[in-house]
């Protein structure tokens, strides 16, 4: 049978994002709350704020641009605190927004602006050039591109988002109506395995129930009073705001929940630290890279990260390797989520009393959702079992943008979706992730997953980051695990080092897990911007290695 939340499910407002959020009659923090604070200006935006903000912004598309319900407002910017104002403005005035990686380039972005059908554009300056020339490639006007954030553009050729606020005669328009269920707040791309990314239609309904979801598993714990400094539990923000989870786990839950939100631009070690303790942050959202150099990185131990009561790490696999690591180092205890762009993203979370019982588990499930692990026949499989996990819920997206074969594939007639994702659940309610479908390696029948030797791989005293793929092997006809290794510092690139580590590894693992593939040590691991290891880089690189031995025989 499929497993069903045990959390209290009470209604979901039958609300857009804006009703939610801006005429909400339970709000329990006061308009002068300060909710955005960028740590490098100063500048903050409290509640009222926003709104305000938001609202003038919305007018001002309405009055310059004749902004329609279900118009697309494409955004490519690195996090910044007029975010938020931008991107419920654009929902006050009925249109939908669309985040770009700020890393794209110019036919990245062309090709994301192009499949969404974007009518304006919103970067900041030192990306305007890439912007310009994406934007020319579709046929969207100049003047529609525009900038926010603290430069302003010297020429004058490109609008501040203020001056749309400011635009005469929009005091005339009012907020368009729209219905939650059906109408799109954001078109958010996934990344995926192979070709383009694809464009994942998120409702308004989606949304507020995750949102509610993530309250309702955090709210007890996280406060918009109290706290070591007074002034409320403060959160980190440095993961992208043009991915699903810092959309929705940081931008939306600190508006929901009254927290304040210290906004970094981009990751950066030593400034994370240095701003947890100097803000005193209490709270961060995770991805295991930024675990796993808090475990190893000497500069780690120049500050007081003391103030932090809880990390939540997702995006990918944790071990426990990591886990028990951070906190022997800096007593942080860390819990494991889980979330896709398509489900808005978060189904599953640890609470935090059991972040130190159940270690590698992604927790339980949030409310509203049911699951179940499915076999290969697409045959529910028993708690224990290994399986494709598929989940249902109000959070579930609405399907792929202009992608009908995609939608299809992923989503099935009574509701679920496929998550693509691999692992098992306990007897009492916690779910495991352990793969990717596609990533898991296929040693001679057996099933490898990469994430698990990783985990242990880590915890080596020589290795600072480690990435396993498959390689096929025509000689033995399957794929053989490879471990590509970061070394620690010090550590030589020859053999004996390899060998040991290879050695070391079988010692603690069954015998299809060995690394038969070899070691290899390179200088990075590839990885996307929210964490994930990116295998397809790796596999291309082994190919070219494989071709390059082949060439000297």
């Amino acid at each position: 049978m499929p497993t069903e939340s045990k959390y209290p499910t009470p209604p979901i407002p039958d609300v857009d994002l804006w009703g939610f959020l801006f005429e909400r009659k339970d709000r329990q923090f006061p308009d002068d709350k300060v909710i955005y604070f960028d740590p490098y200006t100063k500048g903050s935006y409290t509640y009222a704020q926003v709104k305000n903000t938001a609202v003038e912004f919305g007018k001002g598309l309405k009055a310059l641009w004749d902004w329609q319900k279900g118009d697309v407002l494409a955004l490519f910017t690195p996090n910044c605190i007029d975010t938020p104002a931008v991107t419920w403005g654009c929902h006050w005035a009925g249109g939908i927004l669309s985040p770009a990686n700020p890393g794209y380039t110019v036919d990245e972005l062309a090709f994301q602006l192009r499949d969404a059908g974007a009518k304006a554009l919103v970067t900041q300056l030192p990306f305007i050039q890439t912007a310009r020339a994406a934007a020319a490639k579709v046929g969207i006007p100049e003047d529609r591109v525009i900038i926010m954030g603290d430069q302003r553009d010297a020429t004058h050729k490109a609008k501040h988002f203020t001056s749309i606020r400011n635009t005469s005669g929009s005091a005339r328009y009012r907020r368009t109506k729209l219905k939650p269920a059906d109408d799109l707040a954001f078109l958010v791309y996934s990344s995926g395995t192979t070709g383009h990314p694809k464009g994942v239609m998120l409702s308004h309904r989606n949304i507020v129930a995750n949102t509610m979801m993530i309250k309702m598993a955090e709210g007890g714990n996280l406060d918009w009073q109290g706290g070591p400094s007074g002034e409320g539990d403060k959160l980190l923000a440095f993961l992208p705001f043009f991915h699903i989870y810092g959309l929705t786990c940081l931008i939306h839950q600190s508006l929901y929940s009254g927290l304040q939100l210290v906004v970094m631009p981009k990751f950066d070690l030593e400034d994370f630290c240095r701003i947890i303790q100097e803000q005193k942050v209490t709270f961060g959202y995770v991805v295991p890279p930024v675990v796993l150099l808090l475990s190893k990185h000497p500069v780690v131990a120049k500050y007081d990260l003391s103030t932090l009561r809880m990390m939540n790490s997702g995006a990918a696999p944790l071990t426990r390797e990591l886990v028990d690591s951070v906190y022997n180092r800096l007593t942080i205890p860390i819990k494991q989520g889980y979330g896709l762009s398509e489900t808005s993203p978060t189904t599953h979370t640890q609470p935090w009393s059991d972040w130190n019982k159940t270690i590698g588990s992604v927790g339980t499930l949030l409310p509203y959702q049911t699951a179940k692990y499915m076999s290969a026949e697409e045959k529910e499989v028993v708690p224990g079992e290994v399986g494709e996990l598929w989940i249902k819920g109000p959070n579930v997206f609405k399907g792929y943008l202009n992608n009908p074969e995609g939608t299809a594939h992923a989503l099935t007639e009574d509701g679920y979706f496929k998550t693509g994702d691999v692992g098992y659940q306990d007897k009492e309610g916690n779910f495991y992730i352990t793969d990717r479908v596609k990533e898991l390696i296929k040693y001679k029948g057996f099933q490898v997953p990469p994430a698990e030797l990783e985990g242990i791989l880590v915890s080596h005293p020589k290795i600072n980051d480690v990435a396993v793929i498959g390689v096929y092997h025509e000689e033995h006809a399957t794929e053989l695990p490879r471990a590509y290794v970061v070394p620690a510092a010090g550590v030589e690139n020859h053999e004996k080092e390899k060998l040991e580590i290879a050695t070391w590894l079988s010692e603690r693992v069954a015998n299809h897990k060995k690394l038969r593939g070899g070691v290899h040590f390179v200088d990075e691991i590839p990885k996307s911007v929210s964490g994930k290891i990116l295998r397809r880089a790796l596999k291309a690189k082994a190919l070219e290695e494989m071709k390059a031995a082949k060439a000297k025989l």
